[in-house]
């Protein structure tokens, strides 16, 4: 049977729900992670750390994907709530239409700066190249990416997760056999793994705009629309917090790389690469269980059904507990296996991972109170706590903690920071949820 925005809610019909968007979250991380293995194994170590340097500023770029997804979704959703399907489409199609302009322009804009930037970034002239080569031509996909990113919220509010799911493993297939023949079988190195990226981000921002652009069975479809103001006003506040979370977490992914270069070099960078491709692989359960539920939110929102609202947040905070738990022991056994795959032909940079990755498996304790947190507040159209949960989480905590820790404990200070920033961001989270609960009636 399937599962609407209306339904009730039990345990099993929630991660039934959420089930696709989590598993489209994982295989993108998953697929994320191919051009890094096969840098690493085949190419080398120090393109390796290269792609690693640049890849925070290309994620700052795509962010805009993700302000119209979860911003616009939340937007969306309440309307549908409310009945109003018609302007429902129309804001939809409209912000469809407007990431793409949007991505264009940025395209343009990082092209011309990505050299400085990666100068900026701390590459030296060994680096550079690489770091200017994969940025520039990761470029020629990032109108698409931001389609792909803005879809994985749109999907589940038209009731598509399904739809997600599957173009996501086309996507990754795409990325996996380009990446296999241009890198491992022809010797093309970063340009064949940036390719092998575009390949799979032009499959997975083209299809949904085609299958929308068409009559379909879902609660959306793309069509005629007008320059709409107060819906993107709207949309940018209420996905404000996924702003501020996507730049802030990548201006900490920089100034991470730019305190391991200095205690450990490129080895340092190295290791935080394997770590993040694996930290995103293991927050993508949080982050699809948040974005898959979060149209459930915003429906009933719009409806006035503050009993489902209260049953969802409940329900939603005993699942994510237990898999907090379940994803800490997860990475604490699998953090040796992991670093062999990466990184096995060097034995200093394994051991370097291996513990590192121990460390860093401690976030996975707190960190769903925060992500489920300010996507919950996004998804009540509340998008100023929202934001300040995430400013709070990245931008201060993470930030503090990066450049104070390594102080008094050297390397590790640096692998304790984000267990720390997430324990705090935690702390703030559950202290919003109790102020707002009367206002929100959940």
């Amino acid at each position: 049977m399937e599962i609407k925005l209306s339904d009730h809610f039990s345990y099993g019909r929630l991660i039934r729900f959420a089930l696709p968007t989590i598993m489209m979250i994982i295989f993108t991380s998953i697929y994320g992670m191919v051009d890094g293995f096969f840098i690493s194994n085949y190419v080398g170590k120090t393109p390796f750390a290269a792609i690693n340097l640049i890849y925070p500023f290309l994620m700052i770029l795509g962010v805009f994907g993700f302000i119209f997804g979860t911003g616009g979704s939340a937007l969306i959703g309440k309307l549908l709530g409310e009945g109003k399907r018609e302007k429902a489409n129309s804001v939809f199609s409209f912000l469809v239409y407007f990431t793409i302009f949007v991505g264009i322009i940025v395209a343009i804009i990082g092209w011309i700066s990505m050299e400085p930037v990666a100068r900026l970034l701390g590459a030296d002239e060994t680096m550079l190249p690489d770091c200017v080569l994969y940025g520039r031509l990761n470029l020629i996909g990032l109108p698409f990416v931001m389609l792909q990113f803005e879809f994985h919220s749109f999907y589940v509010t038209a009731e598509k997760p399904k739809l997600g799911f599957l173009v996501t493993i086309a996507a990754g297939f795409t990325n996996m056999i380009f990446d296999l023949l241009l890198v491992a079988v022809f010797p093309f190195g970063i340009v064949g793994a940036a390719l092998a990226t575009v390949a799979s981000q032009i499959v997975g921002g083209m299809v949904p705009v085609l299958y929308f652009a068409r009559r379909n069975t879902s609660l959306l479809k793309l069509g005629r629309t007008e320059f709409d103001g107060i819906a993107l006003l709207k949309t940018c506040t209420n996905g404000s917090s996924e702003f501020v979370s996507g730049v802030s977490m990548s201006l900490v992914s920089m100034l991470y790389n730019m305190q391991l270069m200095k205690y450990a070099g490129e080895n340092g960078v190295a290791a935080y690469g394997v770590l993040m491709y694996v930290n995103f692989m293991f927050l993508s359960i949080f982050i699809g269980y948040s974005v898959g539920t979060a149209p459930i939110v915003s429906f009933h929102l719009g409806a006035r059904d503050y009993p489902e609202l209260k049953n969802v947040l409940e329900k939603s905070a005993e699942i994510l507990a237990a898999s907090a738990v379940a994803m800490f022991f997860a990475g604490e056994l699998l953090a040796g296996p992991i670093a062999m795959i990466f990184v096995g032909y060097d034995a200093d940079l394994a051991s370097l991972t291996v513990h590192g990755f121990r460390i860093f498996s401690f976030s996975f304790l707190f960190a769903a109170v925060p992500i489920y947190g300010s996507s919950f507040f996004t998804a009540l159209n509340d998008g100023f706590v929202s934001a300040a949960i995430s400013f709070l989480r990245t931008v201060v905590f993470e930030t503090a903690s990066v450049l104070i820790l390594p102080l008094i404990f050297g390397i590790n200070g640096v692998w304790f920071s984000l267990v720390a920033a997430e324990f705090v961001a935690a702390l703030v989270t559950v202290v919003f949820y109790v102020l707002k609960q009367k206002k929100y009636g959940y």
